[in-house]
């Protein structure tokens, strides 16, 4: 009992190393969110219209979900730390050219630069701190790096709010600046040295499938916003074309020995089911992002400093819990805790489906927390449960897929969620009431709630897939398969 109780202990250097990645991750992600703010400014600022300056966000967008599948492959060929640097340096330099532009050209293509770096910085970071933790302990460990993913998107309008108040719409960009010297330079001083893994040959003809495919959705997507729904030959023909190339790329990784991405991996009931439960989660969570701060702006009249603050409570519920969850994980599984949190997240986005134009404040705060509890229950058991259910080796393929399916998700809630309540609103008349716009809200929160509640069946599927695999033992789950595994390539 103490034996096994000593090697489930996480020692200081696996905290040391996730808390390197936690600064790196930090920089990311506030920055995908704090730059939404200041859209209706860098137009002005730069003399563009708001379909030109929109841009800045699409083409980081764009950026990330092309290199992202990049990152297993470089991570076994150079090593996933100085990749890591790589992209930091990276970051950093397009943080710092964007803050310099002159133009909006400039910032687009600057933005494009800071996006590559940027989508390397979390899966190679999480593919760091999985190989530290080992499959026992991946929940505690995951669960610290999930934090700041919950925090920076919620508070990342209020940051970009009081940058906005009261300094340059250039210090946007140049706060990074000084998080990632330190980020550097920890990463550089406190990352191991990994032994680099047989990477073989660039797959080119998955990497242009992928860089093509998973770029023209994602602009597909972006494109909901502008057009106001999914029948504009702009939305449907990028999509379209999008899916068609990503199929494409799953029957040509099927086919060859070393895929750009191993999507075989998805033969497996855990991984498979726990990544569906992840991208539902993802939907939701992004998805929902939009909605609240667009009702206390466009209903209750707040600004965008009190508007950041107010959404607050949902990232302080989902940190609060997460520590909690990751001790939990590791001991009864991903399954059990993920469904848990979902049946909370539904339950707590009830009370929005039912918003009004002058529903208390505290009341929408308490449920905000709430729902942050349940966002916290379910996330990181089903990151951490896809993580666990697969070799050391596999991590390099896993995590690029990973952080896909969450943008990917992300997105899709995003743009389904936008056209709903413009839909909502444009019902309720050419000059809506408070309460008309309010009722706008209510539906797409509705519609929230059907998101958030599709990851239910995953999730049950997650639990009887932990508890086969508990019932044979690793080795015969490996063999079985193993032999799914072959059938699925043939």
């Amino acid at each position: 009992m103490t034996e096994a109780k000593a090697t489930d202990r996480i020692e200081p250097w696996v905290w040391r190393i996730s808390a390197i990645v936690i600064v790196g991750s930090i920089m990311s992600i506030l920055d995908t969110t704090i730059v939404n703010v200041a859209l209706s400014t860098l137009g002005r600022e730069l003399h563009s219209s708001l379909g030109q300056i929109q841009w800045v966000v699409t083409g980081y967008l764009l950026s990330l979900a092309a290199v992202i599948p990049v990152a297993g492959w470089a991570a076994r060929r150079f090593g996933a730390k100085w990749v890591y640097v790589t992209s930091l340096v990276l970051f950093t330099a397009g943080s710092a050219l964007c803050g310099l532009a002159s133009t909006a050209t400039e910032l687009i293509v600057f933005r494009v630069l800071q996006g590559i770096g940027g989508g390397l910085i979390l899966p190679l970071g999480q593919l760091i701190m999985a190989g530290a933790a080992g499959p026992k302990r991946m929940g505690r460990v995951m669960s610290v790096i999930a934090v700041p993913a919950m925090l920076a998107p919620i508070f990342g309008p209020a940051v970009g709010g009081v940058i906005l108040d009261n300094t340059s719409w250039r210090w946007i960009f140049f706060v990074n600046l000084p998080i990632a010297v330190v980020a550097i330079v920890a990463a550089v001083r406190g990352l191991p040295n990994p032994d680099r893994a047989p990477a073989g040959r660039l797959d080119f003809v998955g990497l242009g499938l992928l860089v093509a495919g998973m770029p023209l959705v994602t602009y597909g997507l972006a494109e909901v916003g502008e057009t106001g729904g999914f029948s504009s030959a702009k939305v449907i023909g990028p999509i379209v074309g999008g899916i068609g190339l990503v199929v494409w790329f799953v029957f040509h990784a099927l086919r060859v020995e070393r895929p750009l991405l191993d999507v075989r991996l998805y033969a497996r009931r855990t991984f498979a089911s726990a990544s569906l439960a992840t991208f539902c989660l993802a939907a939701a969570l992004f998805g929902a992002m939009i909605l609240m701060p667009l009702y206390y702006q466009q209903v209750r009249g707040e600004s965008v400093l009190a508007t950041g603050l107010l959404v607050g409570p949902q990232g302080l519920g989902a940190a609060l819990v997460m520590p909690l969850s990751g001790r939990l994980t590791d001991r009864v599984g991903g399954g059990p805790l993920a469904l848990l949190g979902v049946v909370i997240t539904c339950l707590a986005t009830i009370p929005f489906g039912l918003i009004g134009a002058h529903t208390s404040i505290f009341d929408l705060s308490a449920a905000l927390f709430v729902r942050g509890i349940g966002i916290g229950l379910a996330f990181v058991p089903a990151m951490a449960a896809a993580f666990a259910a697969l070799r050391p080796d596999e991590l390099s393929d896993a995590t690029p897929q990973m952080n896909v399916l969450q943008r990917v998700g992300g997105s899709i809630g995003t743009a389904v969620l936008a056209v709903v309540l413009q839909r909502a609103i444009g019902s309720a008349g050419r000059a809506p009431t408070p309460a008309g716009i309010a009722g706008a809200y209510g539906t797409a929160f509705w519609w929230s709630l059907g998101i958030v509640a599709a990851a239910i069946v995953p999730c049950i599927v997650l639990i009887r897939a932990e508890r086969s695999v508990a019932s044979r033992g690793p080795e015969t789950a490996a063999g079985e398969e193993a032999a799914v595994l072959e059938t699925v390539a043939l």
